[in-house]
């Protein structure tokens, strides 16, 4: 069925949803009825929603590179793909409670199956694109690779700094392990794969532009998960990262502002693990964070940030010849800076 030539269009959605569901549907050697369960926690996340907005960038970037989007869908479901098997994955690390509005995997399966389950979901990754038989195969598979790559150190960074109970994680670092955890692969990523597939080397310009944009994603994300009202959308935990002792930006700017006692204070309330930290102890935090308007900083950043990448992604993109998947990149990077995933 031809598909609508603007990727903001809905039906990229439902059909990225069913290319995923697609290769989640079916047991290694055909159908196996002991293994129904394991198929369908494999399509849960998935199935919970969200606006596909790393792979519609991926369907966009193709466009705009001079490339035909539907050649694009395999990889934007494998991306899409990769964003929720990580998901499972992060889940169970972080031990969260909530992801997209309804229970962690994790928290209704047991951690064992839900590993399991997203060690599934990763293997269906790789099979889309191999199966996707294309000359942009291997560059498309290397950009895979070197985004998994640089995922999981920023994964390492950002898990490493709870077990150790450092809480002195300036903004520099912090900065630094977002570009590896989130802006690479939900902004830069989907940039680069859509010029590979559309038979150009991505300009290096490209670069810059996704990790300023997608410092905004997370940042944005960081000042969500403390605003009781940030609404259903969301789809977090409230204020989840301080049970979780997550170093953030918002923390960041919180220990430069606060006074040497007040500082003090906040660490010896952080320095919980999650089910010693105690509501109370989540509250306090929260008047001491708000006090020295760190959220209010963090947010500004975000702007700032926002607008940089924006500046930057346009240059980047002056020169190529799909002038609509363009504008519909800008309206996708503008979408990612004011929600969280």
């Amino acid at each position: 069925m031809p598909m609508p030539p603007d990727p903001l269009d809905p039906a990229w959605n439902e059909r990225l949803t069913e290319a995923m569901l697609a290769v989640l549907g079916r047991a290694s050697d055909g159908p196996h009825p002991d293994l129904d369960r394991f198929v369908e926690l494999q399509r849960d996340y998935p199935r919970r929603g969200g606006k596909h907005l790393r792979g519609r960038l991926v369907l966009a970037a193709t466009a705009a590179f001079g490339g035909d989007p539907s050649d694009a869908v395999p990889v934007a479901a494998a991306l899409e793909l990769f964003q929720n098997w990580v998901l499972v994955h992060d889940d169970v690390e972080d031990d969260s409670e909530e992801r997209r509005g309804a229970p962690a995997l994790h928290r209704q399966v047991g951690i064992p199956l839900a590993v399991n389950v997203g060690d599934a979901m990763h293997v269906a990754m790789w099979r889309l694109l191999i199966d996707s038989d294309r000359p942009w195969r291997d560059a498309v598979l290397r950009e895979f690779l070197t985004t998994i790559r640089t995922t999981a150190e920023g994964q390492h960074l950002d898990l490493s700094w709870v077990h150790e109970g450092r809480f002195g994680v300036g903004r520099d670092a912090y900065l630094g392990m977002v570009d590896r955890k989130t802006a690479t692969y939900t902004v830069v990523a989907p940039l680069r794969l859509g010029a590979w597939i559309a038979g150009g080397e991505p300009p290096p310009t490209l670069t810059p532009a996704g990790l300023a944009r997608g410092r905004a994603f997370q940042v944005r994300d960081d000042v969500l998960n403390l605003l009781p009202d940030a609404g259903g959308g969301y789809g977090k935990e409230f204020a989840g990262d301080l049970y979780e002792g997550k170093r953030t930006l918002v923390l960041a700017i919180a220990f430069e502002r606060l006074t040497p006692g007040d500082a003090d204070r906040l660490r010896t309330v952080l320095d919980h693990p999650r089910d010693r930290i105690g509501r109370e102890r989540v509250e306090e935090a929260l008047r001491l964070i708000r006090s020295c308007g760190a959220i209010e900083e963090a947010q500004r950043f975000a702007e700032h940030s926002a607008e940089q990448g924006l500046e930057r992604l346009r240059e980047a993109l002056r020169d190529a010849p799909g002038r609509d998947a363009v504008a519909a990149i800008e309206r996708l990077v503008e979408d990612l800076a004011s929600r969280a995933r």
